[in-house]
């Protein structure tokens, strides 16, 4: 797909790694969608640099509500008159083991995390129609296939996203693509600072962190094939082996 002109919706593109791939998508000719949940000021950071090379809006939701996740993409329809690419980069990370994890963050996780990327994806699909070329990427992580005993719903929410990623790949061929990134060692979690990197990275093959810079070429590279689809692309440096 040639991205120049293409409306590509980032959930979570305010901020962290959403924001690395709406600015690029928008480096690329995109007119992008920047989804936010709380953060206005850092929406409007963001979209004043999209706007310096493309053209783009910011959408707030509560993806907690699926009338609201779907109306980001009913909204960014009627704005842009189409919708092409869609990213399902927002997402909650919030410790809990077994023995620790509630209800409430059992539901809260599952609805951002999953709930939320299903009905977008489904809202998407029908707006794309049967006719046009169209992309979906979800951005997983490592655990999905590697799962440990902390952060237990997290863990499952992105190990169904992959599971989810398959189905609907299967689903909506052959005129809409989806495909997953699964992250490693690339930001520290908030609260952590480079120095978390640095003692993390010291475990895995790669001996360094990544940056979004290896999930922006992986996205691109994916949003720029044609044959791709149903695939889970791994940049961990090694870290899911």
């Amino acid at each position: 797909m040639d991205i120049g002109g293409r409306v590509a919706i980032v959930t979570g593109g305010a901020m962290r790694l959403g924001r690395a791939l709406a600015l690029a998508l928008a480096q690329n000719g995109a007119r992008v969608v920047v989804h936010y949940g709380s953060s206005f000021d850092a929406a409007q950071e963001t979209l004043t640099h999209i706007r310096a090379v493309s053209d783009g809006i910011a959408l707030a939701a509560d993806l907690q509500d699926v009338a609201q996740a779907r109306g980001v993409v009913e909204r960014a329809a009627q704005h842009f008159g189409q919708v092409d690419i869609l990213v399902n980069s927002a997402a909650i990370f919030e410790p809990g083991d077994i023995f620790s994890t509630s209800e409430a963050d059992w539901e809260r996780h599952f609805a951002i995390n999953l709930k939320a990327p299903f009905f977008l994806s489904q809202t998407f699909a029908a707006h794309v129609g049967r006719e046009r070329r169209a992309h979906i990427i979800n951005i997983a992580d490592w655990r999905a296939l590697r799962p440990g005993p902390d952060y237990a719903a997290y863990t499952l929410t992105k190990a169904a996203l992959v599971t989810m990623t398959y189905s609907l790949a299967r689903a909506l061929a052959p005129n809409i693509q989806v495909n997953a990134i699964a992250p490693g060692l690339i930001l520290p979690p908030p609260g952590q600072d480079a120095s978390y990197l640095e003692r993390k990275a010291q475990a895995i093959p790669a001996r360094r962190a990544g940056s979004p810079d290896e999930i922006v070429r992986a996205m691109l590279y994916l949003l720029q094939s044609d044959f791709v689809t149903g695939e889970v692309i791994f940049v961990t440096g090694g870290e899911h082996l």
